[in-house]
């Protein structure tokens, strides 16, 4: 299920590649990757070897999560988008259409908290647009981009993955919609799964960037060499993700869904929720595609660095399709395009959880 389907999520990959793929205007000799589905980041040839990197997101206001939190989202959603590149961002922009009855003190320091949180991070904000719009209700309000620029051989894009290359998760599935889902109805998840795992998930939602995953990983393995490609957990979760890497990088793949790796708060909220934790939003990991024979020196520098990372698959021709290995027995998959979150959110709100 996707945008223009069921009228929630993400356009399908069909969709893009017939409306937006087709039509993105003038075709430019210095862009080197455009619209692509999948792909997080655009990135435009400056010359001299140096190349600008883009990225575009949704900004997030959910009065129930808090105006620090939903602050926190909106900048490093953005954040996790550039750092797939395996550099840090520069600069961002903001277009804010906030609702009509949102005030001028919950705006100061909504603002406030995007301010210090690109000032932590040595991201200049350097314009956009800010209104208050009549019958504006959605919980995300605008977007942002963030821009960054570096040597242009270094820049990694998410569709750069080969056959034979290993897939690695870090941290874990479901982080930020288990975290969301606990931070929104609190008495529930109390009451349901306990004060510890309330407190994990509240505790998890402050582990949903992947910057430093991204950042760490170019330490060790050599940018499009060793390191072929990133892609951070958003819309349909560590799946859905590895499906755009994949699809993105014209491969297919073998996933073993054991080794998905899931912690007990996002578990415990997922099965409360009645979702599954491999589809969810899971912003904070980081699925990247690594040269054979790489994989393991990547993941025992991320744990020296105190990031959980997992091989859990690799790329195979696309023509061998994609392949979910569940219990020992291969079927194969093919992603939707549902992230179960959503519904489970507003499902929650009409059953009257707290």
């Amino acid at each position: 299920m996707s945008a223009f389907e069921d009228g929630s999520g993400k356009i399908n990959s069909t969709l893009f590649r017939e409306i937006i793929g087709s039509q993105s205007g003038h075709q430019r000799d210095d862009v080197i990757i455009g619209p692509k589905f999948g792909v997080d980041t655009a990135v435009i040839n400056l010359g001299n070897g140096n190349g600008l990197a883009t990225s575009s997101d949704p900004l997030s206001l959910i009065p129930s999560l808090g105006l620090k939190e939903s602050a926190w989202l909106s900048v490093h959603l953005l954040v996790n988008d550039l750092a797939t590149t395996g550099f840090a961002p520069q600069y961002a922009q903001f277009t804010l259409n906030l609702p009509t009855d949102f005030p001028l003190e919950k705006f100061k320091t909504y603002w406030s908290h995007i301010h210090h949180m690109c000032e932590e991070l040595d991201i200049a904000i350097t314009g956009g647009h800010t209104a208050q719009v009549p019958g504006q209700e959605s919980t995300t309000p605008g977007g942002g981009t963030m821009f960054l620029q570096a040597p242009l051989d270094e820049i990694i894009t998410s569709d750069g993955a080969e056959p034979g290359d290993k897939i690695i998760v870090t941290k874990e599935s479901a982080l930020v919609s288990s975290s969301i889902l606990a931070k929104s109805f609190p008495e529930t998840v109390k009451e349901e799964c306990g004060s510890d795992i309330y407190e994990q998930a509240c505790t998890n939602f402050y582990r949903t960037s992947s910057l430093q995953d991204a950042l760490m990983a170019t330490e060790v393995l050599v940018p499009n060499k060793e390191l072929k490609a990133m892609h951070d957990v958003t819309e349909g979760g560590l799946l859905g993700g590895i499906s755009e890497l994949a699809e993105a990088s014209g491969c297919g793949f073998r996933v073993d869904s054991d080794r998905l790796p899931v912690g007990e708060a996002p578990r415990n909220i997922c099965e409360l929720f009645e979702i599954d934790h491999r589809y969810c939003v899971g912003a904070g990991s980081m699925i990247m595609a690594v040269a054979e024979g790489t994989e393991e020196m990547l993941v025992k520098h991320l744990n020296e660095k105190s990031i959980p990372a997992t091989v859990v698959g690799e790329l195979t021709e696309q023509g061998e399709g994609t392949i979910l290995i569940e219990d020992g027995r291969e079927e194969f998959f093919e992603f939707d395009g549902n992230d179960p979150y959503w519904n489970a959110f507003f499902e929650a709100m009409e059953r009257g959880w707290k």
